[in-house]
């Protein structure tokens, strides 16, 4: 049975791009209570995490491992701001549960809006190696911290589908704990708390639910942590249509959270319907933001071709993101979908160059 959720979005942060002085602010100003630095970035930013509940579930969170993956960081302050208008929702929710939010984990990587930390390095690839600063300060958390789950939270880009037509607004994961990806016993208990939160919400996102590809990582996070004895979830937050500034991705995360944090408070490490898992639809790679349909281009010879396009953020000096078209394939591309597609049969393209250049900026038109 779905149970309706009262969706409020935190007006303090209303775009997807959030400073990390901003954040912290806000936090310190807000929730000093509840807050403690649990160290600090390569560049020496603080890094915040925010414990809420006194529950016998324990349950620990992370947001933007990737700079540029915020949607994850907006759901728990939309989160909070639910929770100042219904407090009843927070009081049943943390009798049950100790949640420990690590926000921001990669502070640097999201000031500048890149996916990696100030010194080029993917956090999620840097388990093993543990020359960042933000991982020794993940690990430290999460191996002392007798939790009962994890929650690995993410964005994905535009170019998964459910079906080769729907976009995969949630992704969701059980990592795998080995290359031979069996389902042992901590993969069903992440099992059953997606299963439990796929339940609660297919018919308010119907066809735009996904499984990750559970390709076991040997470096990251989320496989060593279920690999180290932790239920372990992974979150990926989508595309939806028409919705490039992912405005509603960030509402339909907001509840993939609190619901997940529900199913846990449930659950309390059982396995219940863990099957519905593996009949979420796999995550396809199948589209582009746009393609360019048969344009004919200015050379001595015949020439029709695809042009698929991907919009790359690009934070401007006002600390504004903007999309920013650039070629990512040419040819024949009828295997591919747009999100958007341009007919250009018996039109002209107006361009100084006879050939799109692959990942240049889009500097042509059709007309």
């Amino acid at each position: 049975m779905t149970v309706s959720f009262p969706y409020f979005k935190n007006v303090n942060f209303p775009e997807r791009y959030i400073s990390p002085e901003k954040l912290f602010s806000y936090l310190q100003r807000n929730y000093s209570d509840c807050i403690k630095e649990v160290g600090k970035s390569g560049l020496g930013k603080p890094i915040y995490m925010m414990t809420l509940g006194q529950g016998i579930t324990r349950i620990a969170a992370w947001s933007q491992m990737h700079g540029n993956e915020s949607t994850a960081t907006l759901a728990m302050l939309d989160l909070l701001a639910i929770f100042e208008k219904h407090p009843e929702l927070k009081e049943k929710l943390f009798e049950l549960i100790q949640l420990d939010f690590i926000f921001m984990l990669n502070p640097d990587g999201s000031e500048q809006w890149t996916r990696r930390n100030a010194f080029d390095i993917d956090i999620n690839r840097d388990y093993l190696r543990n020359s960042s600063s933000e991982m020794k300060i993940l690990k430290s958390v999460v191996l002392t911290g007798d939790y009962d789950y994890l929650l690995n939270l993410h964005d994905q880009r535009t170019i998964f589908t459910t079906d080769g037509k729907h976009p995969a607004t949630l992704s969701f994961l059980a990592p795998s704990e080995s290359p031979e990806r069996a389902i042992t016993e901590n993969r069903k208990k992440s099992m059953a708390v997606i299963a439990a939160v796929y339940l609660q919400m297919k018919q308010m996102l119907p066809n735009r639910i996904a499984k990750y590809t559970d390709e076991f990582y040997p470096t990251s996070a989320g496989d060593n942590f279920m690999k180290a004895g932790i239920p372990s979830v992974l979150v990926e937050g989508g595309f939806y249509e028409n919705d490039i500034d992912r405005k509603k991705t960030r509402e339909f995360y907001t509840q993939a959270l609190y619901f997940a944090l529900k199913a846990m408070s449930v659950l309390k490490g059982e396995t219940y319907s863990y099957e519905t898992y593996l009949d979420i639809p796999q995550n396809k790679e199948t589209h582009f933001d746009l393609i360019y349909r048969d344009v004919r281009l200015n050379t001595d010879f015949e020439c029709v071709l695809d042009i698929a396009v991907q919009y790359r953020e690009i934070l401007d000096g006002d600390g504004k993101l903007t999309y920013q078209p650039y070629v990512m394939e040419v040819g024949d591309l009828h295997h591919k979908k747009g999100w958007k597609e341009i007919d250009c049969k018996g039109k002209k393209l107006i361009s100084e160059k006879k050939f799109p250049k692959l990942d240049a900026i889009v500097d042509f038109r059709i007309e």
